[in-house]
This record gives C-alpha cells, structure tokens and sequence, in this order.
C-alpha cells in the first residue's frame, strides 16, 4: 500500500464535502478531502451562502433606516462605505473558514489543495500525484449557468461576480427570477442601484406557490424593483457607454444597464473529476445517479450535493454528506424525504417545502389549503412587517400536513416548525393543539390550522 492512500477521499470541500469528511473522520475513517480552493467551504461559504446572507444583513439595515419616518424616526442622510461593507463581508467568511480549518485539524482530516481526477474505479490523481482510496466520495459542487451568445464583457456577472461588491451601478439588470436573482435584486436595489429582473416564466421564482410569490413581487417593486416576468432576452449589445438588452415576450423593447447579472441556474461540476474513468455512470447534464444511500453505479464510489442533481441546496448536501459517510463507514444510512425546504432570503423571505398547490393539483394529490394572511398578525404589524402570508396543503381526509409555503418576515426560519410536522406525520390538530407565544409570527402556523379546523377566533 502507497504512502498515497485513504480509507475516505472526498472530492470536495463544500458543505456536503466537509460535513462528509468530518462525520467520517468521527466514525474512525481515515479521511483525506481534496479542493482546488485555498479555503474550505465551497461556493457556499465563500462566495456564496454566507456572503449573500451578509450583503442582504446590509440591505435590510438600510431598509429599516429609510422606513424610519413612517415611525417618526430619522436616521439623516444614509451613506455607504463600499470598502468597509466588502471588507466586513470578506471577515465573516474568514472567520468561518479558520473555523472549518480548526474542526478540520482535530478530526485529523488531511486537507489537499488540489485538483483530482479518476484513473481508475480506486485511483485518483491529484495534481500529477497517484493515489489510492478504498470508498470515495464525489462532491464538486456546481457552477453558474452562462448564457450562449452573450459577449464578452467585464460588466456581465454571474453569482459570484455579483458578491464580490465591485461596484453600486446605476442601472442594473438581472436575467433570472429565481432565488439567486431575487436575492441580489434586494441587496442591490437597497445599496441604490436602479434594478430590473427578466424573468422568462410567468412568476418569479418559479416553483414557489404563485400567491406568495406574488406577494413577493409587489414588495420588491415597492423597493423600487422593476420585474418582468414572461420575457427573454434576445440579443445583448455592448457599447462603451452601456450593455443594451432587446428584450421580447410580456415585455418587448431594450433595457440598458451598466451591469447585468446572469442568474439562470446553476449546473453540475460533475465531469470535472472524470468518474466516467472509475466506471461511475455520468449523464449529458453532468449530473450523477444516486441511491437513498447516495452510492453511485460502482458501490464504493458515493456522490454527494449538486452533483446529483436539482435541488441544489447546501443544506441538502449536508444531509447527503452525512447519509454518504455513515454508509462508507458501514452503517445503515439513507436520505429519503421530500421534505427539503427551499428559501429565498429576500425582503420579506418566500420559503416552502413539501407540495405547493400547484403540485398537489398535477401529481392527482387530494389536497386542501388553508392560509392566514399577515395583515392580521400583530407581530409582523407591530414589527413594521408589510404584506405576507402563512400556506398549509393538507390532506382532507386524515388532515395531514402536506406542504408548507410562508412570506413574510423571517419565513425561513419560521418554515422548521412546518418541516418538522410534516417528516412527523403531524396533521392540523396536531399543530393547532401545540400552544404558540403570543405576540409571534410563529402564531400564523398555528392559526392557519385553526382556520381549517374552523375552530380560528383571530380572523
């Protein structure tokens, strides 16, 4: 056996990568995790989760301050100190990668930077190193999507351009109505930036229920957001002065902006590591079929997080992660739930999970939904919240909880309560029955079941 060799080699330093490694290295796995990055965390981490949710922090700051007059507070004239916000974004992901560096040295997990590829169904090389493993795991991630036919130019971003905060355009464009565009929509619009969002389906974020992301919509046009929804771009021109976008469907003419993000989706990193060169079964979109347990087509070989396909989510990852190392390391593990919620950390937040209507009415799923609207919970009023909503899917039959889609104020946090129920079983009598704080935003779970009990005194 070559000095080269590991129980565990995990391709992949990402939240599904380093929760794999690290509850592997627990188990007594000798685990060596390999990425191309100098810091751990993945996209994620670095130019991802963590520095959006930081940017956003921000806008909801400038926001609050700007609404102050309505409660007869004035904060003055707000400035902006781009370099201190960069520089106070970038220390929140340095202290969260020292972290991982520090839970990574006591497991004994040893790190490689470095780009890996299969040789062979137990050899990997490792930036022209040969080495051996006896279980491997897959988990490069994913990267932007770039739209064909655009040019090349400076002032077109993908996700990761868009965080790194160069700059506050006066006009910005965003291509892509989902979570991700969504979310620099919010950050950007509050830093001063004049914003439009093109959106090819007929909503944003498509696949979230349409009444909540309805809801969404409007409050980001109050914001000063301009969305077009049912609309694609057909051409894009870039001149001196500007990048000029012809656009065609719902809406038909030319936006120009001095910046446009590219937020289209994400696609696999799949064939980065070569697997097919392992025996590891790998499709046209990159993506990587895996079993409840998240093995691939060669048992030893696992596969976890985007390269596995939609959602793509860290937090899906993670589980996945964990899933994949206990079973390498022998345990009966497997990830089978539909019950991964989706977030978009926008002002308010739109978060969902299980079925949404729309689904329930397309699978042939009995449902009924009750809802309870925000304008009626003194918290979110006393809070300075605007309008929101709290969704329930439910069985009319056993009224168990199906699904869950809440806008408002912090709904993604709010959306653990509904996540819990519905992996529990839990059915409407269930959570009417379990007794709320009062004044709280958590209270409209409540009542929304109470509503569908008939049994609702609040509305």
């Amino acid at each position: 056996m070559s000095d080269n060799h590991a129980d565990l080699i995990v391709l992949g330093a990402g939240p599904g990568g380093y929760a794999c490694a690290f509850r592997a290295a627990d188990l007594g796995c000798n685990v060596v995790m390999v990425d191309p990055r100098a810091t751990l965390g993945g996209v994620c981490l670095n130019v991802g989760c963590i520095p959006s949710k930081a940017l956003l922090h921000a806008a909801e700051i400038l926001r609050e301050a700007r609404h102050g007059q309505d409660w007869g507070l004035s904060t003055g004239e707000i400035s902006i100190d781009l370099d201190k916000l960069r520089a106070k974004k970038d220390s929140i992901v340095e202290q969260l990668t020292n972290g991982l560096v520090g839970l990574s040295k006591r497991r004994k997990v040893q790190n490689i930077r470095g780009s890996a590829v299969f040789t062979g169904d137990q050899t990997l090389n490792i930036d022209g190193e040969n080495w051996t493993f006896d279980q491997a795991v897959i988990a490069v991630g994913s990267a932007p999507v770039r739209l064909p036919g655009w040019p090349d130019d400076e002032r077109i971003w993908d996700s990761t351009d868009a965080l790194e905060l160069r700059e506050i355009p006066k006009n910005l464009t965003i291509v892509g109505g989902g979570i991700i565009g969504l979310e620099m929509a919010t950050v950007y619009a509050a830093l001063g930036s004049k914003v439009s969002v093109i959106e090819f389906m007929d909503q944003i974020a498509p696949g979230a229920d349409p009444e909540a992301a309805s809801i969404l919509h409007k409050a980001l046009e109050q914001e000063g957001v301009t969305i077009h929804t049912s609309t694609k771009v057909t051409g894009v021109k870039a001149s001196k002065s500007a990048l000029e976008l012809q656009c065609d469907g719902a809406f038909e003419g030319v936006i120009k902006s001095n910046a446009v993000i590219q937020a289209v989706g994400r696609h696999s990193n799949g064939s980065l590591v070569d697997p097919s060169a392992a025996g590891v079964k790998i499709d046209e979109k990159n993506i990587i079929d895996v079993d409840s347990s998240c093995r691939t087509n060669v048992p030893h070989i696992f596969a976890i997080g985007d390269v596995t396909g939609n959602p793509m989510l860290a937090h899906r990852a993670t589980h996945q992660g964990h899933v994949a190392a206990e079973a390498a390391c022998g345990h009966a593990a497997a990830l089978d739930t539909q019950f991964i919620p989706s977030v978009a950390y926008t002002l308010p937040e739109l978060a969902w999970a299980g079925l949404t209507q729309m689904q329930a009415k397309e699978g042939g799923i009995a449902h009924k939904t009750t809802s309870f609207p925000w304008a009626a919970s003194g918290r979110n009023l006393a809070s300075g919240g605007g309008d929101g909503l709290t969704k329930l899917i439910y069985c009319p039959h056993t009224h168990q909880v199906l699904g869950a889609t809440i806008v408002g104020r912090n709904a993604g946090e709010l959306l653990a309560e509904c996540v819990l129920a519905m992996e529990m079983g839990a059915t409407l009598e269930d959570i009417s029955l379990s007794v709320h704080a009062h004044p709280t935003l958590s209270e409209t779970i409540g009542f929304s079941a109470e509503r569908a009990l008939g049994t609702l005194t609040d509305l």
